[in-house]
């Protein structure tokens, strides 16, 4: 007697889940669009709430706040390119063809979705501090890379710098390494760093038009970027 009336008692609050999972999907949806026509400074609850067709009382039920939807876009779009990232690293078969396969995964993600790439990697919005649940989601994408790196050095794959590093920076590289590659060599996680910025900013470079009139189209120099940093990581497979 007590199973039919429990999945009577659960059935309502399984649907009242399901319609607010829909409702917040369109907010969030209608926040990118918006984000792709002013820009994330710009962002308005009261505005989304006019083309939803709801009242402000009822869209802050599902975002208290500015902040709170940020954050919500912020993660989503790091759990996007990270999901890439890692299904670009699980389908190539040795340690340089993964990181060109990152690069390639970062770029191509950037490229279809550049409003959502420059709200986590463009300028800080005015009056918004990204809070600490952002960390983990944003942390896929450096984890894949130095999961690379670190099994390159597992397998013999990968050449050690001999680079003699600052006593700041070695310190600040075995830090990081302790947190996403425990032994890495402190020269190999400072150049992976480096490596990890310039793919970056190749990208954001070719993404707000600085290869205009130069590397345009960028396709060979991005790939040669990826292939010179490869090197300079010592990727030798």
């Amino acid at each position: 007697m007590n199973a039919p009336h429990q999945a009577r008692t659960n059935a309502p609050r399984t649907a009242r889940e399901r319609a607010r999972a829909e409702i917040t999907r369109e907010i969030t949806d209608a926040a990118r669009r918006q984000l792709a026509e002013s820009g994330a400074p710009a962002l308005s609850l009261r505005a989304i709430a006019r083309e939803l067709g709801m009242v402000s009382s009822a869209l802050y039920r599902y975002f208290p706040s500015r902040d709170d939807l940020l954050t919500a876009l912020i993660i989503e779009a790091y759990d996007a390119l990270g999901h890439d990232v890692e299904h670009a690293v699980a389908g190539a078969p040795t340690p340089r063809a993964r990181w060109r396969a990152v690069a390639n995964a970062v770029r191509d993600w950037a490229t279809a979705r550049p409003h959502e790439y420059a709200l986590v990697y463009g300028s800080p919005v005015p009056g918004y501090q990204a809070p600490e649940a952002t960390i983990a989601h944003a942390s896929r994408i450096p984890v894949a890379a130095f999961g690379i790196v670190r099994a390159a050095w597992e397998s013999g794959s990968l050449t050690i710098p001999e680079d003699a590093l600052s006593p700041d920076l070695s310190a600040q590289s075995t830090a990081i390494a302790a947190q996403l590659a425990p032994g890495l060599p402190a020269p190999t996680v400072a150049r992976l760093v480096v490596a990890w910025t310039q793919l970056f900013g190749a990208v954001t470079f070719e993404l707000f038009g600085q290869l205009k009139n130069s590397m345009d189209p960028a396709d060979p120099f991005f790939a040669y970027s990826v292939e010179v940093m490869a090197d300079f990581i010592g990727l030798t497979e």
